[in-house]
């Protein structure tokens, strides 16, 4: 098989699809200083989305087919529902002197390669904290995708967080939890605030309070390499006030939800790859 070996420090990322998601990485990749925005593409007709990107200096086109002739790598991030139709619609320019990644949950790798025509193909599912350079993604390869290929993708979202790799089987449950996880973790943020205020704090105080005490205690899941349980088990004294509002938590099911609000995302990624 002929390889076509794409310049690492040198090529250019066009996205098919201009929504919250593909601005989210193109800014963390902006950000993070991987590549100039001079570098970057994409296509909307909308103006907002437009703006969103111009606004850091990445190139908009007005045709699909302008992005992917531009570029050397091209990541497919439009809603599930669209991947067929914006994959068949720039089908022919697809050669395989060009890198695809599909960051859409719940379309598989060989639909893919059968709708682009090549198996040049790597799936990521993402998520919007990359935006802030804290994202948590998972890749896995297509049928000829390379592992230099790979190590271009790493650093790609790399540069926006942290990159496993893992069997493609995983990835429905993957997008349960960290590619729809952060809205679970801003409806936790909100409550916490809420909380607050109930119990007599400022609103601005409460919120700014809630969002820092879960940056600190996921850095401190990270960093330490305790178990949650156990870092849990640090703050809660015997008869003190953390282990009353664990207490509460339990009784409310607070475990059981996540951990049902997770599996019910899974199952309807693993619906939109069978439709």
């Amino acid at each position: 098989m002929e390889a076509f070996p794409i310049p690492s420090d040198t090529y250019k990322l066009g996205f098919i699809g201009a929504g919250k998601m593909a601005e989210s990485i193109a800014r963390g990749v902006v950000q993070s200083g991987l590549m100039p925005p001079s570098r970057i593409s994409t296509s909307h007709s909308n103006r907002l989305r437009r703006d969103a990107f111009e606004s850091f200096g990445v190139s908009v086109f007005s045709r699909l087919d302008d992005v992917i002739e531009e570029s050397d790598v091209v990541i497919f991030s439009v809603k599930p529902q669209a991947v067929k139709k914006a994959v068949l619609q720039v089908k022919p320019l697809l050669s395989k002197k060009k890198l695809l990644v599909s960051v859409a949950a719940g379309i598989k790798l060989k639909d893919l390669e059968e709708w682009a025509g090549q198996s040049r193909f790597i799936r990521v599912m993402p998520n919007t904290p990359s935006a802030v350079g804290e994202a948590a993604s998972v890749m896995s390869l297509g049928g000829s995708a390379t592992e230099e290929d790979a190590d271009i993708i790493a650093k790609l979202f790399g540069s926006v967080g942290k990159i496993w790799r893992g069997d493609e089987n995983l990835f429905d449950a993957v997008t349960g939890l960290s590619g729809s996880g952060p809205a679970y973790i801003y409806l936790a943020i909100e409550a916490l605030a809420d909380g607050g205020v109930a119990a007599g704090l400022p609103r601005e105080l409460a919120l700014g309070l809630a969002s820092q005490t879960v940056l600190g205690a996921a850095t401190m899941a990270t960093e330490t390499g305790k178990h949650p349980g156990q870092l849990k088990d640090e703050v809660a004294s015997p008869g003190g006030t953390t282990i009353a509002g664990i207490h509460e938590l339990e009784k409310g099911g607070f475990r059981g939800t996540l951990m049902n609000a997770v599996i019910a995302a899974a199952n309807r990624s693993r619906e939109l790859s069978q439709n």
